[in-house]
């Protein structure tokens, strides 16, 4: 069955009332049986799979772009804010980095199989622990599209049946992509069932998702608090949680300023609708009278929206009012929240009250403050002197990534290849018996 017949006969099936957990559990069983499948794939057949996945999107564009378009009218006439309609776009090169993703994904080392570490007993007996895919992944993302892209590809290199959920905005664009996902699986004699879309917006099908350990391995949710909390709220599957990009950048009173004023746009208008994005910026007061006025205005050129306690008022007044929920929006969109805080001490207790702990940065030339701030804020990704938008996992070299794990079990930071493994120990004798 093809991914359009899959969602045609599930849309018939619900329109005679059909529940939707009997619709998700076929998927289920369907993506259980791929995956045993799949693990033992070789490196090759991946690669092959990944590679003719790419070429079936660049093949492909213009009905991928349609589909996009579709959604992207549908996502217009709902009133989506023009931050949200950013995430969902798809254009050319954006369909190119997408295509060219999984072409790095295929370029990546294959994880499964990996010895992680060797060693041998004084009874002879010999010792491997070797990296193994997790078996099936429910992955529960809003309106991202390239997400598709990279959730399935990344699952695919670590040999892991993957169950996708993007949100109901990017439903045509998705099934688009997953269509050369397909094309790719069939060109390596892969399973199409490797790699499945939750052929239904319903929301009762995410219920059905977190609540069927019998068929999925770990559920990956991608989204706002709302989303997250719920899954974790609900799920009797593992979680990686990718939380909220409360994302900040401290600038140090040992900042340079040409650093500072750099990062600091950057971090928030370089891409405003992404994870990675700084939603607010902490300044020293120590130096706050001479920088923050400078910062201030390179980013109210870039188009940005001020919103500043009560000391950074006062030295840009043209900043509106911050309020106490400022500090814990996730903007997506042209607005910064300002704090003046007092040194290092300040901005790692603000990060520790509002962030959440996704990705943070300092600006300094102080070596000794910098490795106090990487040491004592605990998030999954913090950095010295660099915009917070390389919180990606194509970044750090990881081909693409899946999400950033705001956690701190199993995975954290950016989700890639490895993150998507577990592992089992291999123990040989040659005929050993335990006294």
């Amino acid at each position: 069955m093809t991914l359009a017949d899959s969602i045609d006969a599930s849309t018939a099936t619900q329109s005679t009332g059909e529940d939707v957990s009997v619709v998700m559990a076929d998927i289920g069983r369907r993506a259980r049986a791929a995956a045993a499948i799949l693990a033992q794939a070789s490196s090759e057949a991946k690669d092959i799979a990944l590679r003719g996945a790419a070429a079936a999107i660049r093949a492909n564009a213009e009905p991928i772009l349609d589909a996009n378009a579709r959604d992207l009218d549908a996502a217009k006439a709902k009133g989506l804010r023009d931050s949200l309609i950013d995430r969902l776009l798809l254009d050319a090169d954006r369909l190119e980095s997408v295509a060219a993703g999984l072409e790095a994904i295929a370029d990546l080392p294959d994880p499964v199989g990996t010895v992680m570490a060797e060693w041998s007993r004084p009874n002879g007996l010999g010792f491997q622990r070797v990296r193994t895919p997790l078996g099936v992944i429910g992955i529960i993302y809003e309106a991202r599209p390239n997400v598709t892209a990279d959730a399935g590809g990344l699952c695919l290199k670590a040999g892991n049946a993957a169950i996708l959920r993007g949100g109901s905005e990017s439903f045509h664009s998705s099934r688009a992509i997953i269509d050369a996902l397909h094309a790719g699986l069939r060109n390596a004699g892969l399973p199409v069932d490797a790699i499945l879309q939750v052929p239904t917006t319903d929301r009762a099908a995410v219920s059905a998702l977190l609540t069927m350990p019998e068929y999925i391995d770990v559920i990956v949710p991608r989204g706002g608090r709302s989303l997250i909390e719920r899954v974790q709220n609900e799920s009797r599957v593992p979680v990686f949680a990718h939380l909220e990009g409360l994302c900040h950048v401290y600038l140090d009173r040992a900042a340079d300023p040409d650093k500072a004023v750099a990062i600091a746009v950057n971090a928030k208008m370089r891409r405003t609708s992404v994870c990675g994005a700084a939603e607010t910026l902490l300044v020293d007061r120590a130096v706050a009278a001479e920088l923050l006025p400078r910062v201030a205005t390179a980013l109210s050129d870039a188009g940005c929206a001020l919103r500043g306690d009560e000391a950074a008022r006062a030295l840009v007044p043209s900043m509106d009012a911050a309020n106490e929920e400022d500090w814990s929006t996730e903007y997506l969109d042209a607005i910064l929240s300002v704090a003046v805080v007092d040194g290092v001490d300040g901005a790692i207790a603000h990060i520790g009250r509002w962030g959440s702990h996704h990705t943070d940065s300092i600006v300094t030339e102080n070596t000794d403050t910098a490795e106090r701030f990487l040491a004592e804020v605990d998030s999954a990704i913090v950095l010295h002197n660099a915009s917070t938008q390389f919180a990606d996992g194509g970044e750090f070299g990881m081909g693409a990534e899946i999400g950033i794990s705001t956690g701190r079990l199993h995975a954290r930071g950016p989700v890639g290849t490895e993150q998507l493994t577990s592992f089992k120990y291999l123990v040989r004798g040659n005929g050993q018996t335990r006294p």
